[in-house]
């Protein structure tokens, strides 16, 4: 990923928050008929660094059987993200010295697959994704809910991924090559055209 320093984000606790506010990864794969790339939820597990990814796939994707384990693979994750106006730039009605951009946040984990065809393995995964993204819940889904037959079927036709990270790149594009008044001006230019978390992540940068 091509980050020029300005743009560059290393701190591992940022990258790990944007995975984790972020969960939705596109992994990326080479197949026998050529890169492939699937949109999963991942949950992270920081620790013992440099940590892993879990997740699970359709038994009847055929990237598990594709992908040998230990084979390198790119996990994609993107942050806020919108297109920046020039015209939010206090800046350019003194010099019109500006044009349009588009404002992102992504971190890129690099890794080996591993794939766990384990019914204990994939139930770990569930009940670990279910825990995270029903905390918000008025009552929360749990896996005890379902009948237990029903469960076995479910968790017989996924099979379990992990992605043992090795390295973690992170981009952090929110206008910090303009100055503070042009950064703070995009920020809320663009709050004002409904990105509120582009917005706020711009503003907090320019702090």
């Amino acid at each position: 990923m091509y980050t020029p320093a300005h743009f560059a984000e290393a701190r591992p606790s940022e990258l790990h928050r944007l995975i984790r506010q972020h969960p939705l990864g596109v992994l990326v794969t080479t197949t026998p008929q050529g890169l492939d790339a699937n949109h999963l939820p991942f949950e992270l597990e920081a620790e013992p660094a440099p940590g892993r990814l879990i997740g699970h796939v359709a038994r009847a994707n055929p990237v598990w059987q594709q992908v040998a384990s230990g084979t390198p693979v790119l996990v994609v994750f993107r942050g806020v993200q919108g297109y920046v106006s020039p015209n939010g730039y206090p800046s350019k009605a003194d010099t019109h010295r500006a044009v349009p951009t588009w404002n992102y946040e992504a971190v890129h984990v690099h890794g080996t697959l591993h794939v766990h065809d384990d019914a204990r393995f994939v139930r770990g995964v569930v009940a670990r994704l279910t825990r995270t993204h029903e905390a918000a819940e008025p009552q929360p889904w749990k896996m005890g809910d379902a009948p237990a037959d029903y469960l076995d079927a479910m968790v017989a036709n996924i099979v379990g991924i992990e992605v043992r990270i090795t390295r973690l790149e992170g981009k952090r594009k929110l206008s910090q090559n303009r100055d503070a008044a042009d950064r703070l001006g995009a920020a809320a230019h663009a709050r004002g055209r409904g990105l509120a978390d582009l917005a706020d992540a711009m503003r907090d940068i320019a702090e």
